[in-house]
């Protein structure tokens, strides 16, 4: 079995064949002071929740296989955790960081040593906050490069341009959060401003001057880094005057496709070429206009409708054409447009060349689960028994009509110590009634789940097929689902109903994309299929902030395999308690 050896704040890890020191290139460290600072947007000042003073936050960077220890010293008042996105952290739940799943918080005047080990990982990541709304401003990327004996499968690029996306809001959510927690209401709202790297553009007041700018020259290719950090929206993005090249997604290569925009939601990653050809495109401009716009797939409920955007300048144009506006992209979708992201997402597929294989698993699924995605309510709790959700009670959200309440002992910890009372392993693999799930006119008793802290346990080594199926319970909408401690293959996708007959004979079993985020489309479905050989405990929920802080959310406990690299590594000393 794996060991982790603590010696004077350093850590040598050895964790089976896979990932073993002598393998790994280096390792790094870093140290992440969680405080608070001042900042100013939209002539207005602020004090928000950094790390090390920046927003957003510092870049880890790495190359596969390496082992990046940080060190993260709670310097604010509030507790804290932290969570490396998408890194599937073999046989080591213990620094995978959703507070109370994989570990109690970081308590203001503590610190908290993690361990992240990267694997098959390559190409761009991010990490987060995953306590509150704390990676409203909490979040940064992580740049995975390739191996030191290999390289980019595509050309490569004269300079790599991280573009993290997100938002801005006036006020502090955390705040807005305890309200939405009292009331039952969504207090939170909608953002002020969508951002590109902490900067919601020169389109907004007191802007000009933050405006993100990114220097190219004329004939060069650049590798955009693109990270959805927001809590609420999934974003169109484009270049004016530019196309781009899809090259990467979730820190998985792709077959490359060239197109205007992307489409790009919550958690998501996006490797995508620029090609700095303004000249051969016959234009006289030297500066041109990245744009964020929100896609909005539920427009009965409000949502930011800004435009975020940054310049691209050419630094060998000549002054008189870098001296007006820049080109905007004028081709960006309708904010409404779920076609263009439909059409965008079909075209994601894994690269499968011989340096980076497709794995899918073809035969004999041992799990099927079909989990129903929904907002709903629960009833009103207060004292004077009206909240502010729909029907007067308290707004929730589900899968399979159950609402994850959140344990007050991790769920990680319960489980390694046998503590009972903390789950129940009773997720269940369907919904517990079945209808027209994507009818707009879904019957009011439809509209209410329950609570629980229940979770799906599987064997080790199993292959679990996920259908998720959006409901139009409350407004049908798109859905980023993630899960923790795994990458998956999105082998099909559909809008209406699932059927279980005729939609598998639909799958893409050759080079379905592998991601750790999937959009889960408006009044459709998405089917996901992963090998559960990584043991531990794992968080799987949406994206989207506010369906995760109402319950969209369960945990997936994978067993122990017989042999020792198949064995969740042991609990390291230092671990926060509850």
């Amino acid at each position: 079995m794996g060991v982790v050896i603590w010696l004077l704040g350093v850590v040598l890890i050895t964790v089976g064949a896979a990932v073993c020191p002598a393998e790994a290139s280096k390792n790094h460290h870093y140290d992440f002071f969680i405080k608070e600072s001042n900042y100013t947007r939209l002539c207005h000042e602020k004090t928000i929740l950094t790390v090390n003073g920046q927003f957003p936050g510092p870049t880890i960077y790495a190359r596969k296989g390496d082992v990046v220890v940080v060190n993260v010293y709670n310097q604010g008042d509030k507790n804290i955790t932290i969570h490396w996105h998408g890194v599937d952290q073999p046989r080591n739940p213990w620094s995978d960081g959703p507070m109370y799943i994989t570990q109690c918080p970081i308590q203001p005047g503590a610190n908290l040593t993690y361990t992240i080990i990267l694997s098959e990982e390559e190409g761009t990541l991010w990490w987060h906050a995953h306590s509150d709304y704390d990676r409203t401003t909490v979040h940064g990327a992580i740049v995975i490069h390739p191996k030191l004996s290999t390289t980019f499968p595509f050309k490569k690029p004269h300079k790599e341009i991280p573009v993290i996306l997100s938002e801005w809001w006036n006020a502090d959510v955390n705040l807005l959060l305890e309200e939405s927690r009292k009331t039952g209401g969504d207090e939170v709202g909608i953002s002020d401003a969508n951002t590109i790297n902490g900067q919601p553009g020169d389109l907004f007041p007191c802007s000009k001057n933050g405006t993100f700018t990114a220097a190219v020259e004329s004939g060069n290719t650049y590798l955009l880094r693109i990270i959805n950090a927001g809590l609420a929206n999934d974003l169109f993005f484009g270049v004016a005057g530019h196309r781009l090249t899809v090259v990467g997604t979730d820190a998985r290569y792709t077959k490359p496709f060239t197109v205007d925009q992307i489409m790009i939601s919550p958690g998501q990653t996006v490797d995508a070429l620029l090609e700095a050809d303004r000249a051969a495109n016959g234009s006289s401009n030297g500066r041109y206009y990245m744009a964020a716009r929100t896609l909005a797939t539920n427009t009965g409920i409000d949502f930011d409708n800004t435009t975020a955007t940054a310049i691209l300048e050419y630094a060998d144009a000549p002054p008189s054409a870098r001296a007006g506006l820049p080109d905007f992209p004028n081709n960006l979708p309708a904010i409404d447009d779920v076609n263009a992201s439909t059409a965008y997402t079909a075209q994601l597929r894994s690269l499968g060349s011989e340096a980076h294989p497709v794995d899918v698993p073809t035969t004999d699924v041992d799990e099927h689960m079909l989990i129903t995605i929904a907002v709903n309510v629960v009833p009103c709790t207060t004292g004077n028994g009206t909240c502010k959700g729909p029907l007067g009670a308290r707004l929730a959200a589900s899968l399979n009509n159950v609402s994850f309440h959140l344990p007050s002992v991790d769920i990680l910890d319960a489980y390694y110590g046998s503590v009972r009372g903390v789950y129940e392993t009773d997720f269940p693999d369907m919904p517990p009634f079945v209808f027209n799930f994507t009818d707009d006119n879904v019957p009011t008793e439809r509209f209410f789940t329950r609570r629980g802290t229940k979770v799906k346990v599987v064997e080790y080594g199993a292959v679990v097929e996920v259908v998720f199926q959006d409901t139009a319970i409350l407004g049908a909408e798109n859905h980023p689902m993630h899960l923790h401690g795994f990458s998956f293959y999105v082998v099909g996708r559909g809008l209406g109903n699932f059927n279980q007959t005729t939609d598998p004979a639909t799958y893409n079993l050759i080079d379905p994309p592998l991601q750790n985020t999937v959009t889960v489309p408006k009044s459709g479905w998405a089917a996901i299929r992963f090998r559960a050989a990584n043991p531990g405990v794992w968080f799987m929920h949406c994206h989207f902030e506010r369906h995760s802080e109402w319950g969209m959310d369960t945990v997936f406990i994978v067993k122990d395999g017989k042999t020792p690299q198949a064995k969740m590594m042991r609990r390291p000393p230092g671990m926060p308690r509850c």
